[in-house]
């Protein structure tokens, strides 16, 4: 039986185990998918022990995506330009590092909730991993505006240079949460805050009539970011939906068929 794991440090709250499974069911694969802890120093270590066992690939998750770019042999375009892995396939020519976490937000924001990005005005708050991670899948929609907002302005700015030429003239601008102007059609939340309960310092302004307000984190209950964002007319979305596309993106590539991922977000909807 074929053999996946998602590597990370903590992992016991991961809920990949329980989507691969049903995508597993779903598509009549036989395959096993387990967690593994990594202690914070023995990550190249666990992937060649795991690769040594039969693994087949593996996700990566905190805090491994950036040391897992170090560790393949190659990397896919969308890895390279977001310079973190999630996704790992062991082939006979070496290790293939991948990214899906921008596939599986825009996936959920375009098939899920039913929102196009072309031609929108997006609002990405922070400008860390979360927010590399999903630039290039966000611009290949081709949103109108696409401004990234955070703390420390001078992050942002690297990072909208970065991705400048790919969103044509004028597309991707940067500024600090207290210069945003303006109202946005669909606004991301892509910083820590709510892991620690707290609310990005954005004015309610920058929620368009009807517009979209996702955050990348998920739990039981909604995040200050949420709550903040429906208070003020927007459409709340979690991450749980991204968390689901993402790992479909990772199954597709390790199996090479596309699991329905619709009836597994509704159970795990179910669950919260």
């Amino acid at each position: 039986m074929d053999r996946y794991c998602v590597f990370g440090n903590p992992i016991a709250h991961s809920k990949s185990p329980e989507i691969h499974a049903a995508f597993a069911a779903q598509t009549g694969h036989k395959l096993e998918y387990e967690k593994r802890l990594v202690p914070l120093n023995r990550f190249d270590a666990a992937v060649h022990a795991f690769i040594g066992e039969g693994g087949k690939g593996a996700n990566v998750t905190v805090p491994f995506k950036l040391e897992a770019v170090e560790l393949v042999q190659a990397l896919t375009m969308r890895a390279r330009m977001a310079g973190a892995v999630n996704t790992l396939q062991f082939t006979p020519l070496g290790i293939v590092g991948d990214n899906t976490d921008g596939v599986g937000l825009v996936t959920d924001i375009v098939n899920n909730a039913g929102v196009s990005i072309k031609g929108k005005r997006v609002l990405l708050l922070g400008a860390g991993g979360a927010a590399r991670g999903v630039m290039l899948p966000l611009l290949e929609q081709l949103p109108a505006r696409l401004l990234i907002t955070n703390r420390t302005v001078s992050t942002a700015e690297l990072l909208a240079q970065h991705f400048a030429p790919l969103g044509g003239k004028g597309v991707v601008s940067a500024c600090g949460f207290e210069e945003v102007e303006g109202a946005f059609d669909i606004v991301i939340n892509a910083t820590s805050a709510s892991l620690g309960a707290e609310l990005p310092a954005v004015p309610s302004s920058v929620f368009a009539a009807g517009a979209l307000a996702l955050d990348m984190m998920y739990g039981k209950e909604p995040t200050p970011f949420l709550r903040f964002a429906a208070s003020h007319g927007a459409t709340p979305r979690d991450g749980l939906g991204m968390l689901v596309e993402q790992a479909a993106e990772a199954f597709a590539l390790w199996r090479e068929v596309r699991p329905d991922t619709r009836e597994v977000l509704e159970q795990l909807r179910a669950q919260q």
